[in-house]
């Protein structure tokens, strides 16, 4: 049994910080940005910068703290409107709107007639002195800062001002946060130079994601973190980290209630560990991982099983006729039941939420059916996919969950093969099932073709799904040939009756 007690994640020390606003990117920086600095967020349009800005500054005033938002493009009222349908109330929030007016172009008001420093660069620089040394913000978020640059004469001009207007906001114990809208013909090296930190959203082949490649004064999550635009604005997933995480539990065999069984496992699975039940499909993989969840909710203890490959509806329908009792298991709370849909997750969110279950509900048994199923559903490419499930994996063995994948082999009969993915190295322990011709009969055997952490036995049993559950026959021993899928019987005077 676990010893949730002892559970420990390994974070720094986060004294004077201030949050983000967004739970995720608070735990990417070890509890949150180094109150007084600036930091960059960069990225394309539409990555959630100017989110990621409004759950900062509103952040700031629910603590009772003054904010205020500089605005050099986008209107305040579109702002505003844009933010109300987020949730985002910014009636507290203080707004210095420098954005191009309606009537900047009218009346041949160009750039094209003036120098732009002559136009509009001192008017601007004054109007955020004027501002900032009236409110003494203690958060400022700028909204692009880069428009700067366009107001400037050169590029050294831009620097000198973008730097001195930093120190002005830093001198009166301002946090900022301001965007930049990087071009290739426009970078913004300087600007990350110039940063005590640079938060970057992007896209990958997972989705939105967000990482961290500049923090001053502490160390951050590495990785790119997944990050979601919903209608509440950002949900951010960290890459999980497995090293970070453990938690002390009782090495022992959890069984599986069928005594058999439990003979091949020489005692069941241990906690801790991974197991792959492996076979074709209706040989009964599913079924046989979660005959190891019935037996741990007689113990009062909780499992979890995601579902890739087959609906909730039918799982639950076809789980009550083998004598599975699934639906009185959730009723208790001591299972749950996920069906993960299609290419809407990434494998930083799923990780987050069989965290949740970990954490939160002391989940002792995560099952995974199946693997096909995983690298079709989740977004990615496949390796980044299996090495998420590898990070996955290890988290939960760090944490004492015993973790059971189902995978499915493509050949119903013929050369025995223990996985069709590649992924046996994520194993601790292979538990396979084989359809089998019997005499003009389609029967089925299971074996244990490895256990890392101890001994089995290494004969094949005949099995059986019935209204009753699961049988398992005595050791196949007088048979030749099984794995071949066309077993033949060593001696005739041998053969058992049926």
């Amino acid at each position: 049994m676990t010893d949730t007690n002892a559970s420990t994640t390994k974070t720094d020390e986060a004294p004077n910080r201030i949050s983000t606003g967004v739970a995720g990117v608070d735990e990417i920086l070890h509890g949150g940005l180094v109150p007084e600095r600036s930091y960059l967020v960069r990225g394309e349009p539409g990555t959630g910068k100017t989110i990621l800005g409004l759950h900062y500054l509103t952040n700031g005033t629910a603590d009772g703290e003054t904010a205020l938002f500089i605005n050099l493009e986008e209107a305040t009222e579109d702002i505003k409107q844009n933010a109300a349908q987020l949730g985002f109330d910014l009636g507290d929030i203080h707004f210095l709107d420098l954005s191009p007016k309606s009537d900047f172009f009218a009346g041949d008001q160009s750039y094209d007639i003036f120098e732009s420093s002559e136009v509009e660069r001192d008017p601007i620089v004054e109007k955020i002195s004027e501002r900032v040394t009236e409110l003494t913000p203690d958060r400022v978020f700028v909204d692009p800062i880069t428009q700067i640059r366009y107001l400037s004469t050169d590029e050294y001009q831009f620097r000198k001002q973008a730097l001195s207007f930093m120190r002005l906001l830093s001198e009166e114990g301002a946090t900022v946060m301001f965007t930049t809208q990087a071009t290739d013909d426009s970078p913004d090296d300087d600007l990350q130079f110039m940063s005590d930190g640079t938060i970057e959203l992007g896209y990958a082949s997972t989705g939105r994601t967000l990482r961290v490649p500049k923090f001053r004064g502490s160390a951050t999550m590495d990785g790119d973190h997944a990050l979601n635009i919903t209608d509440e604005g950002l949900q951010i997933y960290p890459q999980l980290t497995p090293g970070e995480h453990n938690r002390a539990f009782v090495d022992e065999p959890i069984s599986s209630g069928v005594p058999e069984m439990d003979e091949l496992l020489n005692g069941g699975l241990d906690r801790g560990t991974v197991t792959v039940i492996s076979g074709p499909t209706g040989v009964g993989k599913t079924t046989t991982g979660t005959q190891f969840m019935k037996e741990a909710a007689g113990r009062g203890e909780r499992s979890v099983m995601y579902l890739f490959e087959e609906s909730e509806t039918t799982f639950m329908r076809r789980s009550e006729a083998v004598n599975i009792p699934v639906e009185k298991m959730r009723e208790r709370g001591t299972l749950n039941v996920e069906e993960i849909e299609s290419l809407t997750t990434s494998p930083q969110e799923f990780a987050n939420m069989v965290r949740r279950e970990v954490e939160e509900k002391e989940t002792e048994i995560v099952m995974i059916d199946g693997i096909a199923g995983y690298k079709l559903a989740l977004r990615g490419n496949e390796d980044e996919l299996l090495s998420n499930l590898h990070a996955l994996n290890r988290y939960l063995k760090n944490m004492g969950v015993t973790v059971v994948l189902i995978e499915e082999v493509s050949d119903i009969t013929g050369e025995f093969q223990a996985t069709d993915v590649g992924i046996s190295y994520l194993a601790d322990n292979i538990v396979f099932l084989r359809h089998l011709e019997l005499r003009g009969e389609m029967r089925k055997v299971i074996g244990v073709l490895k256990m890392r952490t101890s001994d089995f036995e290494r004969t094949l049993r005949e099995f059986a799904i019935t209204e009753h559950g699961i049988t398992v026959g005595e050791p196949l021993t007088q048979l030749r040939g099984i794995l071949s899928g066309t077993p033949e019987w060593a001696d005739d005077a041998d053969r058992p009756e049926r």
